[in-house]
């Protein structure tokens, strides 16, 4: 486009200044083509007719829109020059207090001269896992994308970091490696993170010093390697350094001061350890007084001492070492104060015995003569001979300082050497990130051989940036497939030609050094014969011979000649050399071991990087007089080779430049000096930088981005549905020039300037618009002004003409109402008159009609009386006639009646007689005989039915009789415990006839106290009536104190409550400290665990190195193998060692601090060890003393021996007893008549012999039994009493009688056993009846088919014998149980024996009574079924018998039997305990916890059923008082949920569901204690349900914290879905669409606002809440808990949303604030809905809030900032002033918040006391609490779901 469209008035241009570098100013008028002259302004009012160059006639730069003033990026700027990029970067610095800013690939940081709060863990977790463009720029955000691209493309990374001095370049690369260590950690427990920081400062106390320009600047350069393995953690790291400064040891300039660690020295001199140093104050060395400024202010030189021992000892460095060091840089300080005497002008001398050249002998352990004669001499060797040759005083002092120089050389270097030992890791190297901090382009009024080197190595570096920036810029261009022309860019390779290339600088620098006689005249004038007019970059100054000028790619620098031989030699006497060699101090001759050595730099590995380290570690190798002086390397060319070699790594790895802008020279906080910073934006490339991205298309936009920007300038019509084909088509008409711009596959590619060209015209378009807008809206509020003002003229016509009508109807009203009046006073008059005249007639006529009434009542009730008496007589008269009538009727019709009967009797007589009738009767008889004798057969059979029913009810009616024979027993017994009662009974009245007499005694004391009572009664009476009357003198004064105290305790009440406030709202808040402190600490000891667990694994791996090939290994196994038990951590860490001691052959090299901890731990141990042993001895000596007091009681043992007796013989009446039943079963099988019955394959054959087996399985159990117990009393016997073997004999033969009839029952028991094989038993049969043969060929067909059945029968049997084997082996276990039970009953005292014995006599009968109980709800189960299909039977039987009784008469109904009615017995209660067996326990475990789906349990059981499954099996082992089993269960449930959590600890709906469990299962714990706290709301059944045995209220707490620890995981599985969501959805998404603009991005792309397919939304956000909340509901989550939960989700999403917006200068505006108002509108709507209003949570969302009203309130006047103090009270001032200064307008309708506005704020918030930090700790978690809930739900009602594989419990 032509310039005219852009020069226009009122446009803003640069024009250059002398004092400000560029000035801004105003376009007056508009430029033509052809004006020599513009018409400006400037921005204090000033105008200024500025010329332009007759020859170029280059207009000025013109000025960037406000809009993109202050842009992170500087390749956003639509203009990119230099005064734009200065001026850009002071606004950021001086107005917004950003130090960082992006220039393309460049990150600028400027020397903030203060220390910022941008630094902390909470900035790095921030900047952690984000894109390198969403974030502000940061330090941070360079070495996350170097770590990110790390890990990303495979390809080790490079962070060049470069500046002045003073810059902040070490800074720079400090904060780079810590977030490297913090972001990655280590791979292994030596802590390399924190060894790579602890290298920082012992390299700056040897490495850095003072100087003008910087405090701590760096006198070397370093390149850091740190290494990381296939996980991308820190495993090591490698130190290379460069060109360090030595002649700073020597010689210091004014108001500079040497290394650091010589003022730390000093500074420590005064500790015990450093009195053999012989130091003093710096002030008194000459190597430290130079620069007269021995101290730093702000800086501890003692402290920093002690911080860089620390150092040295975490990395390694042992103590000797250390003091080796500081005596040699001692010894260094005493070699400076040597003075030498001259004797003549070719000699000089060393006073005898010279104090500090003695100390420096004494500390470097070397000769004081011999070092005393080669300071003052030196050999000189010929072809010949050699001889020596004194030197002048200043050829010694020289050679002094040369050797000081030399020995700190050499020290720094074997520091370096030792410190990549200790950083070097035996872990292969997987790949590395390299921090190069090297000195930037350096120019001062005298420039040496330094400069010259640090120059050269900018050049080289320079090269490498052009190179690289070109080579991005060329990849952008190829992907975007558009077409790529040669940018023409600054090559600085002639340059570097110049100073090494053949016959160079540095060639002839080194030639000149091998010159017998070269001078630095001589080698100047070399280079000017080689180069002045040769070569345009190198010149000769016009007054100087001995200096050249080379023009470098920054500016140019004059470089003086004197001293560059000399330090290029670097010349240090051979024999000085050779007497420190010789020293007895041992560690001096080691820095000189390699002096011997030449390193060629051309033997590197193929890396390129260890024999780098060593050959840039030794820059000093000169010795003249070495036999081979052609192999030594000038220090020139070992700088190049080192830098050839570093350029070599750099260009194998992906750079990253981080530019250090130095503001001022003075070292002021935030001031910002043009002129220096341009000369520091030439030097360091930034400028090049813009100049290469300007010659191209600097501008790039997104289709997406481009459509939403300019959518103003397009028309309806425009808008296609392709992005893509509606920008072509619009930019074809908005750019004529097609060169100005290009298409690419994504983005559109802008040249410079046209930008701010679209912007021109969108603002033109938008003012053009709000011109419109204004319009229509003045025209319309004037059009309401016109409107409202006839509508007021319209209303007062109104109301005075209403006021007239009004008056004229009040005078007609008032007539009117006189008229009326009149009328009604009239009216009234007559109406009263008539009403008197009315009322008088009325009272006469009543009167009258009154008493003619009364006449005619009288008259009617004498008429009335008459009727009734009339009517009453008549009726008798009726009733008397009516009864004579009847009476004679009734006589005639019985004659009548008498008459007739006897005429029908005689006719009866007559037939009577007749045979028929007899015959007749008969035949209806005999059909009844007939019937009756069927009815008998039936009844007949009716009765043998009974007869069998009656049977079986006798039988029925025995065993319940024997049952009751068995409780009659019982009764019995407990008859006999009742007599006992009675015998105590009576002792009970003998002790209390012996009260009564201690009564008696008692009562007669009483009497006499009572005597004295009334004496002292009479006493007090006396003093009584004195007091009262000195009580009414203190009443009278009480009351007065009372008024006093009333008064006083009403202003002590209002304090009290007051301070009872106070103290309760600190002790909350000292409560939640101290509850976040504890689950802190839980969350560490976790982290602990799991810390451990992966250790152990290690180091069983590392132990068990596995052979080459694929081992497979089983699932299970390694599960196991990382399972851990809270309960054996102890036993674990004690195991450790065992395991690491184990030979193997790669031994991993020592680590000092791994050894100090095992060393202390082994101490401990011992410790543990030594008290253990002396606890042994003591439990001996107890033993010991008990066993001599048991010799001494052997009564005792005879109870015992007793009680053991009555136990065995109560088995042998068992035996008896076992013996009985066996012969009865016998006669029974012997008596059976039928022999089906008897038969071997009958089943009640089979039954008996399966009783039979059982019962001789029993009999061996208890003889066997019998034998251990009778051998226990043998071994008991003879240790308590072995005088009485004979009577023990006896006893024996006794037993073994005895054992014999056990043996005849024994063997009668095995004959029927054998009884019990079918095949032995039939063939034995058939052969005695000899049928066998017979048989056998009738059945050969049917063997086949028998087989078959004998098959399967013989499967059966093996299975039942497998469960009989099972059951033997539990009857074993259970005999082993009982064994050492009763082991250590024998070893308890007899009271405590018996109560024991008793203890497990009960357990044993109540686990037989619940085997009982189980049989009987078994037997309960088959009653109720046969109950039912009796009920059916019984129903069809009743249907027939309906069917056969319609024809039978009631009196046969009557005589037949009534059939029994079945009563259902009622069904047993659960306790509501669930029963499984020890060995189930893991089991229980595997189905119930690892291998649960929670899907399936939350969808179809209630909530918490895992809970209450375990908690009915803890009330079961607590009923059996088992505490092995309680402690065993609770024990695997709790390792078992750890295990699960940490196997899917990353999946919500498994964490949800256990900490619901775990919680519920804690409530039951409680619930169900015992305690009346807990017991409240429990009904009187759950009561009943209580533990009664163990009280676990420890466990309560192991469980609380195991809750504690899985809300904790729960909080960070939320955060780590959450946190994709919330920077998305909450800032970046444009919820409210066309509010908030887009503008243009730079180098760095940003992620867009606009929501793509795959970008989070709020509805993300919502409906991600949802799903949290919905399946913590159906775990049946306490809702306590869950208020918890969201008020964590909650304050997640609103710090996390907060710290994007404190580190996002693009999201701080006034359209993104009322975006993030109507989000948190959103979720406070979700609360709404889910009823959590009441959490909490949406007081954590108050900063955001805040945030947002700050973005939009109004930011001018002192009433705003006053309104903004008082409404961000949840904001900290750091970020109020942070939200202000990043306050962004993104149209250019909106202003800047003014600095003086924020300093108004400042001011006014000075006083409030928050915290610090900038950002919000999105990693904290609130303190949890679990309120007590107790269930409703009763234990005794909850089923086990088959789904669940639970069969093996049983409900109890």
């Amino acid at each position: 486009m032509a310039a005219s469209e852009l020069y226009t008035k009122f446009a803003r241009v640069w024009i250059p200044d002398p004092e400000e570098v560029w000035k801004s100013a105003e376009l007056l008028k508009d430029y033509k083509p052809g004006d020599k002259v513009l018409l400006l302004q400037l921005e204090d009012g000033k105008d200024l007719e500025y010329r332009l160059d007759p020859k170029t006639k280059e207009l000025p730069h013109l000025r960037n829109p406000d809009i993109l003033v202050g842009e992170n990026d500087l390749t956003a700027l639509s203009y990119l020059h230099e005064p734009a990029v200065l001026h850009n970067l002071r606004v950021r610095f001086i107005d917004s207090k950003l130090i960082y800013t992006y220039c393309g690939i460049v990150l600028v940081a400027i020397n903030p001269y203060e220390q910022l709060p941008i630094y902390g863990e909470d900035i790095i977790n921030a900047y952690s896992g984000q894109n390198m463009g969403d974030m502000d720029p940061h330090i941070f955000a360079v070495a996350e994308e170097a770590y990110k691209q790390m890990a990303r493309d495979e390809r080790n990374q490079s962070i060049i970091v470069s500046g002045e001095s003073g810059a902040g370049k070490t800074v720079s690369a400090k904060y780079a490696m810590r977030y490297f260590a913090t972001v990655s950690g280590s791979a292994s427990e030596a802590n390399v993170e924190e060894k790579v920081l602890a290298s920082n400062p012992i390299m700056e106390s040897i490495g850095n010093a003072k100087t003008t320009r910087n405090d701590n600047s760096s006198r070397f350069g370093k390149y850091i390697e740190i290494g990381f393995d296939k996980r991308y953690r820190i495993i090591g790291a490698n130190m290379r350094t460069y060109l360090l400064e030595k002649s700073r040891v020597v010689f210091q300039a004014e108001e500079e001061r040497n290394y650091h660690i010589f003022y730390q020295l000093c500074a420590s001199a005064d500790l015990s350890e450093f009195k053999v140093l012989r130091l003093g104050d710096a002030n008194n060395f000459h190597y430290t007084n130079q620069g007269g400024s021995p101290v730093i202010e702000g800086v501890d030189d003692a402290k920093e001492m002690a911080h860089t021992r620390q150092a040295c000892t975490l990395l390694g460095i042992s103590e000797s070492h250390q003091m080796g060091i500081f005596r040699i840089l001692a010894g260094i300080l005493h070699l400076g104060n040597v003075v030498f005497m001259s004797r003549d002008s070719d000699s000089c001398t060393i006073p005898p015995k010279h104090e500090p050249l003695s100390i420096f002998c004494d500390l470097m352990g070397v000769d004081f003569e011999e070092l005393c004669h080669w300071l003052c001499h030196r050999k000189l060797a010929t072809a010949t001979e050699t001889y020596i040759k004194p030197i002048s005083k200043l050829q010694a002092t020289n050679a002094r300082d040369a050797l000081a120089k030399h020995i700190y050389a050499k020290l720094f270097n074997w520091i370096v050497d030792h410190v990549n030992q200790a950083l070097h890791s035996a872990v292969k190297q997987h790949s590395f990130i390299g921090v190069l901090d090297i000195y930037g382009f350096e120019t001062f009024e005298i420039n040496s051989f330094e400069q010259f080197c640090i120059n050269y190595a900018n050049e080289k570096l320079q090269q490498q940036f052009n190179m690289h920036v070109f080579k991005l810029e060329q990849e952008e261009y190829m992907k975007e497939q558009i077409p790529w022309t040669l940018i023409d860019f600054y090559d600085n390779q002639p340059c570097i030609n110049l100073i090494e290339s053949k016959l160079g600088i540095l060639d002839l620098l080194d030639e000149e050094c091998k010159m017998p006689k070269g001078t630095d005249d001589t080698w100047a004038q070399k280079l000017y014969n080689t180069h002045l007019n040769k070569c345009a970059l190198f010149e000769k100054p016009r007054l100087s011979n001995k200096a050249f000028i080379i023009q470098h790619f920054a500016d140019k620098v004059e470089y003086q000649c004197e001293g560059f031989l000399e330090k290029n030699k670097d010349t240090v006497f051979e024999e000085q050399i050779k007497v420190l060699k010789s020293s007895k101090f041992k560690m001096l001759p080691e820095l000189f071991q390699d002096d011997e050595k030449v390193i060629s730099p051309t033997s590197a590995t193929s890396s390129g990087r260890t024999p780098l380290t060593r050959t840039l570690s030794k820059p000093t190798k000169g010795r003249p007089g070495q036999t081979a002086k052609e192999h030594k390397k000038t220090v020139g060319h070992q700088f190049r080779n080192s830098l050839h070699l570093l350029m070599e790594t750099l260009n194998a790895t992906t750079p990253h430049y981080v530019r250090c802008i130095k503001p001022n020279d003075f070292k002021f906080p935030f001031t910002f000096d043009e002129k220096r910073a341009v000369q520091q934006l030439r030097a360091c490339g930034v400028l090049e930088t813009i100049r290469i991205s300007a010659a191209g298309f600097p501008s790039r936009w997104t289709y997406q981005e481009f459509f939403s920007r300019y959518r103003v300038l397009m028309k309806q019509k425009d808008v296609l549905s392709d992005r893509k084909q509606t920008c072509k088509n619009v930019l074809e008409k908005l750019i004529v020039d097609k060169d100005k711009y290009q298409f690419g596959k994504t983005k559109i590619f802008f040249r410079a300037g046209q930008v701010a060209y679209l912007e021109k015209l969108r603002a033109d378009k938008l003012r053009a618009a709000c011109i419109r807008i204004q319009k229509t809206i003045r025209g319309w509020l004037l059009r309401k002004k016109y409107l409202r003002m006839r509508k007021a003229a319209i209303t007062v016509q109104r109301y005075v003409r209403g006021h007239q009508a009004r008056c004229y109807a009040k005078f007609l009203r008032r007539t009117k109402a006189a008229t009326i009046i009149q009328k009604y006073w009239r009216m009234y008059v007559a109406r009263r008159r008539y009403k008197i005249t009315r009322t008088a007639t009325i009272v006469l006529q009543s009167y009258l009609r009154g008493y003619l009434a009364r006449n005619r009542y009288h008259k009617i009730l004498r008429e009335h009386k008459a009727v009734i008496i009339q009517k009453w007589v008549r009726g008798w008269l009726a009733r008397t006639y009516y009864k004579r009538s009847i009476h004679a009727i009734i006589y005639l019709q019985c004659c009548f009646r008498r008459m007739m009967a006897k005429r029908e009797l005689k006719k009866l007589k007559i037939e009577a007689r007749s045979v028929e009738r007899y015959k007749k009767l008969h035949i209806g008889m005999e059909n009844k005989i007939m019937q009756l004798q069927r009815k008998v057969d039936e009844q007949n059979k009716d009765y043998k039915c009974l007869m069998e029913k009656l049977t079986n009810l006798e039988g029925i009616y025995n065993s319940e009789t024997e049952k009751l024979r068995s409780d009659l027993e019982r009764l019995q017994l407990s008859e006999e415990e009742a007599k006992i009662a009675t015998g105590r009974v009576l002792s009970l009245q003998e002790e209390i006839a012996k009260l009564r007499k201690d009564l008696e005694q008692t009562q007669s004391e009483k009497k006499s106290i009572e005597e004295h009572a009334d004496r002292y009664k009479q006493e007090t009476e006396q003093l009584v009536s004195n007091l009262k009357e000195e009580n009414t003198l203190l009443k009278q004064e009480k009351e007065a104190l009372n008024h006093r105290i009333v008064e006083q305790a009403k202003e002590m009440t209002e304090t009290m409550e007051k301070k009872l406030v106070e103290e309760t709202k600190q002790l909350e808040l000292d409560l939640n400290d101290e509850r976040l402190r504890y689950q802190n600490l839980l969350n560490e000891f976790s982290r602990l665990e799991e810390r451990y667990d992966d250790l152990k694994e290690e180091m069983t791996l590392m132990v068990n190195v596995p052979k080459p090939g694929h081992k497979r290994t089983d699932s299970t196994h390694s599960s196991n193998e990382s399972e851990y038990t809270f309960s054996s951590e102890i036993a674990e860490t004690e195991d450790i060692p065992s395991r690491t001691e184990e030979p193997s052959e790669k031994k991993v090299p020592l680590d000092m601090s791994l050894f100090l901890k095992l060393q202390k731990r082994v101490t401990e141990l011992e410790q543990e060890k030594q008290v253990m042993q002396d606890e042994l001895d003591r439990k001996e000596e107890q033993v010991l003393r008990s066993k001599a007091k048991e010799e001494e009681r052997p009564q005792i043992r005879g109870a015992e021996l007793e009680y053991e007796s009555l136990k065995r013989q109560e088995l042998e009446s068992e035996n008896k007893k076992l013996k009985n039943e066996l012969n009865e079963l016998r006669k029974a099988l012997s008596e059976k008549s039928a022999p089906e019955v008897t038969a071997p394959g009958a089943p009640a054959y089979r039954v008996l012999m399966e009783q039979l087996t059982s019962v001789s399985e029993e009999l061996d159990v208890r003889k066997e039994e019998v034998l251990i117990l009778r051998s226990q009393l043998v071994s008991q016997k003879e240790a308590i009493q072995p005088k009485n073997t004979m009577t023990d004999s006896t006893i024996l033969l006794e037993d073994v009688q005895k054992m014999k009839d056990k043996g005849e029952i024994a063997q009668a028991y095995i004959g029927l056993k054998e009884t019990n094989r079918p095949s032995a038993m039939d063939c034995h049969e058939l052969n005695e009846d000899g049928e066998l043969l017979l048989v056998y060929e009738g059945l050969k067909q049917a063997n086949r088919l028998l087989e078959s059945q004998l098959q399967s029968q013989k499967r059966s049997h093996e299975n039942e014998a497998e469960a009989l084997r099972g059951e033997i082996q539990s009857l074993k276990e259970e005999n082993n149980r009982q064994q050492q039970l009763l082991a250590q009953n024998l070893q308890l005292p007899p009271e405590a024996r018996i109560e024991a014995s008793l203890q497990h006599e009960i357990t044993r009968l109540t686990n037989e009574n619940l085997d009982l109980m189980e049989q009987l709800e078994k037997q309960d189960k088959t009653v109720r079924k046969l109950k039912k299909q009796l009920k059916v039977f019984a129903k069809k039987i009743g249907e027939l018998e309906v069917g056969q009784m319609e024809n039978i008469s009631p009196g046969q109904i009557i005589d037949e039997p009534i059939r029994p009615v079945n009563i259902p017995r009622k069904e047993k209660d659960f306790q509501g305990m669930l029963e499984y067996k020890k060995e189930d326990e893991q089991k229980l475990v595997k189905n119930l916890i690892l291998e649960l789906k929670p899907r399936g349990v939350a969808v179809n059981l209630i909530p918490g059923l895992p809970a209450y499954i375990l908690f009915m099996c803890v009330r079961h082992a607590d009923y059996l008082n088992d505490d092995q089993k309680v402690r065993s269960l609770l024990t695997s449930t709790i390792n078992s949920i750890k295990k699960v959590l940490k196997k899917r600890g990353d999946d919500f709906e498994t964490v949800s569901f256990w900490l619901s469990n775990t919680c519920r299962f804690l409530h039951c714990l409680k619930q169900y204690s015992g305690e009346e706290g807990f017991m409240k709301h429990n009904t009187s059944r759950q009561n009943e349900h209580c533990l009664t045995n163990f009280d676990l209220a420890e466990y309560r707490q192991v469980l609380s914290d195991l809750a504690i620890q899985i809300y904790q995981q729960l909080v960070r599985v939320l955060e780590n879905i959450l946190q994709p969501m919330i920077v998305s959805g909450m800032l970046e998404h444009e919820t409210i669409q066309g509010v908030s603009g887009v503008k243009p991005t730079g180098l760095r792309k940003r992620t867009s606002s606009i929501a793509d397919e795959g970008t989070y939304t709020l509805d993300s956000i919502l409906r991600q809440l949802n799903s949290f909340h919905s399946v913590m509901c159906q775990h049946g989550m306490d809702p306590e808990l869950i208020k918890q939960v969201v008020k964590q989700m909650f304050y997640i999403v609103g710090a996390v949303t907060l710290n994007n917006l404190l580190l996002r200068k693009d999201m701080c505006s006034w359209s993104k604030g009322m975006q993030i108002r109507y989000n948190v509108s959103q979720l406070e709507e979700w609360l709404r809905d889910k009823n959590l209003m009441n959490s909490g949570a949406k007081e954590t969302l108050e900063p955001l809030i805040q945030a947002a009203q700050l973005l939009q309130v109004k930011k001018k006047t002192d009433d705003d900032a006053e309104a903004i103090c008082s409404m961000c009270n949840a904001l900290t001032t750091a970020q109020i002033v942070k939200v202000l200064n990043l306050y962004t307008p993104v149209n250019e309708f909106e202003e800047r918040v003014s600095v003086s506005f924020i300093r108004t704020i400042q001011m006014r918030l000075r006083d409030r006391k928050d915290s610090p930090q900038l950002l919000m700790d999105a990693k904290h978690i609130f303190p949890v609490t679990f309120p007590f809930n107790p269930s409703s739900l009763a234990l005794e009602t909850i089923q086990i779901p088959a789904s669940l594989g639970l069969g093996f419990i049983s409900r109890v």
